[in-house]
């Protein structure tokens, strides 16, 4: 069955949109998808906006989606198109599929998704880099990107607790008509067609040694609401906790900044007293070992209809107390060794010392 998306526009999405295709200089598909959303939220037909704006029935289906499902900025940016560069050669596809074929390692009883991955990096030469790679690999970035694995890499410690920190967007969904619940024989039913009620903001921060992981919900993601999260760590969940080491990634908010923007100089310095901050390389946000955490989250508990804050609060805690009861880790196998293993064709090349003179 077919879901219709209903695309509803805030006013400020409709300026935005009406701004851009009044003037600059924009891409030829950027201004269509506007056009599609603009029509959309106009009230009409899939069918009349093929023939206004002169596009495909699926390129109407695929924008709309992206806007419920999404927001405007995803709505209006490019897709990966089909053909792509693959992630296997065919020799390492062969490799892969030899490997898996033969009898696991001595300690294990099957080969799993982890150990495949791991025992193809180890047997295959990873000379051939993306040249996008290439191009962000430089000092800054392995700096960064090392001292982050180190500090996954090193025994807990209470006194100085470890904690990843990131914050994702979610769509409120709401549902067009009333849906008829379940009965005997009979599963529940819904309607194919579903609005956009909005967005809202997650802030996650995830412990890896402890096993625990705590999700704050808000209106917004500005640098008040950063400072705040920033205040709760230190006086609730980690009041004891002498300096409290946080990963983060390059987000413009991610400043000790931040804290003065919402407290008082005094309040401010006290707070970042106790906070110790660790970025992720730009273009790498993928080292922060929340951001497994929140692919979990979104599988196990945002991938349906959610229609309001309240609800998907309460969604969100009931995914979170079972978690944090059983103290699900996450198993982080990309070490510093690894790192320069498979990336060494891409780590700057050093220049010989001076000789003393």
């Amino acid at each position: 069955m077919n879901v219709r998306y209903r695309v509803e526009l805030s006013q400020a999405e409709r300026d935005e949109l009406t701004a851009m295709l009044g003037g600059g200089k924009h891409a030829a598909r950027k201004l269509k998808r506007a056009q599609i959303l603009l029509a959309a939220d106009a009230g009409s037909c899939d069918a009349e906006i093929v023939r206004t704006v002169r596009v495909s029935l699926s390129s109407v289906g695929r924008t709309k989606r992206r806007f419920v499902e999404g927001n405007l900025e995803r709505a209006l940016s490019e897709e990966p198109r089909p053909g792509a560069e693959r992630k296997l050669t065919g020799k390492e596809e062969a490799l892969l599929v030899a490997t898996a074929c033969a009898k696991p390692p001595a300690d294990r009883k099957r080969w799993t998704l982890t150990l495949l991955a791991d025992t193809i990096v180890k047997l295959t030469d990873h000379d051939s880099l993306s040249g996008e790679t290439v191009r962000h690999v430089d000092g800054e970035y392995v700096a960064r990107m090392e001292d982050v694995l180190d500090l996954y890499a090193e025994a807990p410690d209470p006194v100085r607790p470890l904690v990843c920190f990131d914050e994702t967007p979610v769509q409120l969904i709401g549902e067009v008509r009333q849906p008829i619940p379940a009965e005997p024989g009979q599963r529940e039913r819904y309607d194919y067609e579903y609005r956009r009620n909005g967005t809202v903001n997650l802030f996650v921060t995830f412990d890896p040694h402890r096993g625990w992981r705590n999700v704050k919900v808000t209106d917004r993601r500005a640098d008040v609401d950063y400072a705040h999260c920033m205040r709760e760590l230190v006086d609730i969940h980690y009041p004891d906790a002498a300096c409290i080491r946080v990963v983060q990634d390059n987000l413009s908010i991610h400043t000790a900044g931040a804290l003065y923007q919402a407290f008082a100089p005094a309040e401010a310095r006290r707070i970042l007293r106790r906070l110790e901050f660790h970025y992720t390389p730009k273009h790498a946000s993928w080292l922060n070992m929340v951001e497994c955490e929140i692919s979990v989250l979104q599988r196990q508990c945002l991938g349906r209809r959610i229609d309001d804050p309240k609800r998907l609060r309460n969604e969100i805690a009931a995914w979170q107390r079972p978690r944090n009861k059983t103290r699900q880790r996450i198993k982080w196998m990309f070490t510093t060794d690894k790192a320069r293993a498979k990336l060494r064709r891409a780590y700057p090349t050093t220049s010989k010392e001076s000789k003393p003179l």
